[in-house]
């Protein structure tokens, strides 16, 4: 996966709010269609690992933007 990173200015409750929308619906995209598929082609393990997977892409980002206010 080819990953830019982008920097932004997050200043008030209003612009955390809009980045973690947007930053949620890229997530749901890159992640969510390999647990959709996983769901009708595969069995419970391979459902568990997609929706870990899910789960651990948006532990990251939250993360992400930890360090980042840290940085502060």
């Amino acid at each position: 996966m080819d990953e830019q990173t982008e920097t932004m200015t997050i200043s008030n409750r209003s612009d955390f709010a809009l980045w973690a929308i947007e930053r949620a619906k890229a997530i749901v995209s890159e992640e969510g269609g390999n647990l959709a598929i996983a769901t009708r082609d595969h069995g419970e393990d391979e459902i568990a690992a997609s929706a870990n997977a899910l789960g651990q892409a948006i532990v990251d980002a939250l993360l992400e933007v930890f360090d980042g206010l840290m940085q502060e």
